[in-house]
């Protein structure tokens, strides 16, 4: 497997980035660690295990791609030649065998240039956070607009667009799979095992932040590319001002007229969208009680994902400098 290399991100990650170091060295393949400012002992750690460091710029605000970009750069220093790269987060796990199953789809299937399989939360039952994780990243098998941060990519594909676009806080694996696919190429998940993940999500304050976060996401992709015939983002983005803000506005200003009654409409509205989220989870197989959890949060999470809108708009309407949202301990 000299035709793949690995790029691990991470920022105080601890235990979990010794796990997905092991999880990856060892294999007669190179493996490049970045750091994002780091002050629990990361570097030492990523440098004992036998993997080559970038230690980003403190000056220079931390984004997840422009930590990708850097050690995909390095990398390719180190491996010029290199053919594929797999990206991993420092608080996952690669799953045996991934490796070899996904370089293989890269090498038979020619025009497709991100190859992606199922990440899994490693300990769902440790809070309902955990299990919406696992829950949200089980998408459809087959040829998908998008990735997440864990996948494995064709090295000219990527270096053809640019890599990843370092000034995006959030969902810049989504924004580069649009321009690879503009680009001719296709996006695969297969039905195999990828990577195992440690959410570490046990406070409803954690769960607001990163649902916040992909608000702010949803934002700022739609703004990037939501121009047809890509549309990317837009409908996501209206469902959230719709949900999260113009329903509930109107239901308020109607209280009086209409005695409190715009307030039971308001709510037969949200438990009619729960309901139909829980019908469509069931689908996929999941149990009453993992369904009906999911369901509830996807209606709560509409007023977080609306405060990520209003704070990208606001930042980009005072040109102010869009800062990373953490909501790991």
């Amino acid at each position: 497997m000299q035709s793949i290399g690995i790029v691990v991100i991470g920022r105080n990650e601890g235990n979990r980035l010794h796990q997905c170091l092991l999880s990856v060295v060892g294999e007669g393949i190179t493996v490049v660690y970045v750091d994002s400012g780091s002050t629990d002992g990361s570097v030492t750690l990523a440098r004992s295990l036998g993997a080559y460091i970038v230690e980003l710029d403190l000056s220079i605000p931390f984004t997840a791609a422009r930590a990708r970009n850097s050690g995909f750069a390095y990398l390719l220093q180190i491996e010029p030649n290199i053919e594929f790269v797999q990206f991993v987060d420092g608080d996952c796990r690669v799953v045996e065998g991934w490796l070899e199953l996904a370089q293989r789809e890269l090498l038979t299937q020619h025009d497709v240039v991100v190859v992606c399989g199922r990440r899994r939360e490693e300990f769902p039952n440790n809070s309902i956070y955990n299990l919406l994780c696992d829950i949200e990243w089980d998408t459809p098998i087959g040829e998908a607009l998008a990735c997440g941060g864990d996948s494995m990519m064709r090295v000219t594909a990527l270096k053809n667009v640019g890599g990843f676009n370092p000034t995006l806080i959030a969902g810049e694996e989504p924004e580069l799979c649009v321009r690879l696919r503009q680009a001719g190429g296709r996006i695969l998940r297969i039905d195999a095992e990828m990577t195992l993940h440690d959410a570490q999500i046990t406070r409803l304050s954690q769960w607001w932040k990163r649902s916040l976060r992909g608000g702010h996401a949803y934002a700022e992709g739609s703004w990037l590319h939501g121009a047809a015939p890509e549309r990317h983002w837009v409908r996501e983005s209206q469902r959230i001002w719709f949900w999260g803000l113009l329903l509930p506005f109107l239901a308020i200003a109607a209280v009086w007229s209409t005695k409190g009654l715009s307030i039971l409409l308001l709510l037969l509205a949200y438990t009619f969208l729960a309901y139909r989220v829980y019908q469509n989870t069931r689908q996929r197989g999941l149990n009453t009680r993992e369904a009906i959890s999911y369901s509830l949060f996807c209606v709560l999470d509409k007023f977080p994902q609306l405060q990520g809108q209003i704070q990208f708009h606001l930042s980009r309407l005072f040109r102010q400098q869009r800062t990373l949202v953490e909501y790991k301990n």
